[in-house]
Formats: C-alpha cells, structure tokens, sequence
C-alpha cells in the first residue's frame, strides 16, 4: 500500500499506486492518477488529472500542473515547475476574472526514464523524449530529442547522453544515422544525424560565445 506523511494532503479522488511513497506537506489533487514505487518529496505540488507513471521521482518543491504527463522512472528535480498556459493571463480582455473555461491547457510529456535538474522550467505543449537529460536551471522551450542533453535558458540542444547518465561520443555514422558510444557502460545507441549535426553546431556556437566574453 502507499505510505502517505500525516501532513500531505492527497485527494480521495486520485490514484495512488502500491509501494508509492508521499511525504510531509505535499499537495495531490483530484483526478491525479500516481504509479506504483514512486517518491514524492517534501512540498511537491501534482495538480487535477496529472497522469504519473512507474518509479518517478519528484523532489522538494517541485510543481507538476494540470496537462501534465510523467512515463515511468522519470526523475523531477527540486524545485522544477510545469506550465501549462502559452497566453497567461489573470483577467480577460474585458476584465474579467478568468475562470476554467477561459484558457486552454497544452499537453505536456516527458518520456521514460528522462531527468530533469533543480529548478528547471518546462514551457507548455514541450514532449522531451526518452532517457533525455535537462540541465538545472534550463528553460525549455521546445521538444527535446531521446537521450538529448539540453542546457541553457533557453534551453539549447548541446550533446547525447546513455540511459546511465554520461554523455554519449560518437562512433560511426551511415544511412542518417549516428552511432553513438557510452565511454562509462559501452551501450551503443543510434542517434539521427540531423540532430546530432544540431548539437554540434549549438555546442561549438556556444564555446565561441564563451571565448569571447
């Protein structure tokens, strides 16, 4: 069964999976459905109808809004926060206060096994791919390529990395695609040339900007 903290303050209408454990402080709403063995740390916000897969792990303080998909062994860092309004506003045109049926929610997804770093943001309506890895403090603002590393506010796409966390290196390349190798745990992935090719350009882009400060 779940382990809930005496102060968290779970809804009786979501689903909480086996073996899940939610800590002291944290907020899940309604309509929330939560897989099993997963962590929930102090602070953690889930807001109506996320949907959070197997073995995820969110730290303190992190914000996970409405429209909002977790896959399985998806790590959230500390304080990360999810949007999910492209065109926030408090009032409508007319002045309004903006209710529920004001607004339209963009879908979010992150993929299995992705991690994102402390205090990262996620724009609304962004899919980051499977194994992906976002820096601490980056923004994303566009889709994220599986095993893609991305750094920077905004985020830029700048590397490869293997399910085990080092960054991938290449190996080979045929047929638009990119061998890549783990120097840590030798897994060899396939990486699309065009997006390899665009890590590339962005990572030598950006040595260039650092050399000239």
């Amino acid at each position: 069964m779940p382990r809930i903290h005496p102060t968290a303050e779970v809804s009786p209408e979501a689903q909480i999976g086996e073996g899940t454990s939610i800590w002291n402080q944290a907020q899940v709403r309604e309509g929330a459905i939560i897989g099993r063995n997963c962590i929930l740390s102090k602070d953690v916000y889930v807001d109506y109808g996320v949907r959070i897969g197997d073995n995820v792990k969110v730290q303190n303080g992190a914000s996970i809004y409405h429209g909002v998909t977790l896959e399985d062994g998806v790590f959230v860092g500390p304080h990360v926060c999810f949007t999910n309004d492209k065109y926030p506003r408090a009032v409508n045109p007319d002045g309004s206060l903006k209710g529920g049926g004001d607004w339209q929610v963009s879908e979010t997804r992150v993929k299995k096994g992705a991690a994102l770093g402390a205090q990262s943001v996620v724009l609304p309506g962004i899919t980051i791919g499977e194994w992906a890895m976002v820096a601490a403090g980056a923004v994303v603002t566009r889709d994220v390529p599986a095993y893609g590393l991305v750094v920077g506010h905004p985020a830029r796409l700048r590397g490869f990395v293997c399910p085990c966390g080092a960054r991938l290196a290449r190996a080979g390349e045929g047929d638009g695609i990119v061998g890549a190798l783990c120097p840590a745990c030798g897994t060899r992935i396939d990486i699309p040339a065009v997006d390899w090719a665009r890590a590339s350009r962005l990572s030598r882009r950006g040595a260039r900007n650092a050399a000239e400060v």
